[in-house]
């Protein structure tokens, strides 16, 4: 495993980070989500991302259960606040002091630890005032209860103006979460240059487009028995967009390329999103233990110049980048 700062900090975390969205405490049974998180640690995976709306908090709390017994010290923990949870009340999400505050604490019980090293707002709340939640952050960080704050999903302009804010206050706003991939590439003309200029990272979530990048869905075939893609209740929308005939098309020419290089489809395109220097980090989850050992592998891969140009001459034509992609909802979601 290799690491990566995050931002302009001195935080080193993993270059891949092991995340638990659609599968701890829904699609995965607990002791195998147990049993993903001890491969993550033993591939030398140290970073950890969450959040309390990932099945309404049970995700957070098989986490921390799978890392009881760890050196505190020699992990970064990240978890997120926004998205609704508990009952769902009319406080209960955004980016409102009242629910910052009560959610920090609700996720370091489920966590089973003192502070996060990270903490994220999930998307950006047109509700609550910025100077709020940013006010809401900096106190967080002043009772210790977190060590940096970060984004996810953050427009440029969101990202100067809460950098700005962070910067009064005397906090540090080192990262952003945004989708990126081969295929989807809407940071990289205005995100990605602001956060070069302010100091943020990366920590860039589906590297391999909801497994269509591995290259097991194909044209004209039916849908892998068990795939993400059939699953109705966790994440079938969000594959849909990658099926394309076109699109799967593009993804069978990388095949060849990731067979020279001795690399699964699955770490040809983590390479990819690493081959980045303002990613950090790739995040990825893992329904199998085994898959955790064969992505991890993707850190420290290097991709030469010829490599990334055959990589876009096969589908780079086919990536979405219109910037406006990157939106939060208009309301609070409820």
């Amino acid at each position: 495993m290799e690491y990566r700062y995050l931002g302009h900090s001195g935080l080193k975390i993993s270059e891949v980070t092991y995340g638990n969205w659609l599968t701890h405490g829904s699609q995965v049974e607990n002791d195998i989500a147990t049993q993903c998180v001890h491969a993550a640690l033993d591939a030398g995976i140290t970073t950890f991302d969450t959040a309390d709306v990932y099945a309404n908090t049970k995700a957070e709390q098989v986490l921390g259960d799978a890392l009881k017994g760890q050196r505190r010290e020699s992990l970064e923990i990240f978890t997120k606040v926004y998205h609704p949870t508990g009952p769902k009340g009319p406080n209960d999400s955004g980016l409102s002091r009242k629910h910052i505050m009560e959610s920090i604490n609700g996720s370091l019980t489920r966590l089973g630890t003192d502070y996060v090293d990270l903490y994220q707002a999930h998307r950006y709340d047109y509700e609550t005032p910025l100077e709020e939640t940013m006010q809401a952050f900096a106190d967080v960080v002043r009772q210790g209860k977190a060590l940096y704050i970060g984004v996810s999903e953050w427009r440029a302009d969101e990202i100067r103006a809460g950098h700005a804010l962070a910067q009064d206050l005397g906090i540090h706003l080192i990262s952003n979460q945004p989708q990126y991939n081969m295929l989807w590439r809407v940071i990289e003309d205005e995100v990605i240059p602001a956060s070069q200029e302010l100091g943020l990272s990366q920590i860039v979530w589906s590297p391999i487009a909801q497994g269509v990048l591995t290259g097991k869905y194909k044209k004209g075939q039916p849908l892998p028995e068990g795939s993400r893609a059939t699953d109705e209740a966790g994440g079938a929308r969000a594959v849909q967009r990658f099926l394309d005939d076109e699109i799967l098309d593009g993804v069978a020419k990388l095949e060849p390329i990731a067979a020279e290089l001795d690399l699964t489809m699955a770490q040809l395109a983590i390479a990819w999103v690493l081959s980045n220097d303002n990613v950090a980090s790739a995040l990825v989850g893992a329904s199998r233990p085994e898959q955790i050992a064969s992505n991890a592998a993707a850190a420290g891969v290097t991709l030469e110049a010829d490599v990334l140009a055959r990589i876009d001459a096969a589908i780079g034509h086919l990536a979405e980048r219109d910037p406006a992609k990157t939106v939060s909802p208009a309301t609070r979601p409820s």
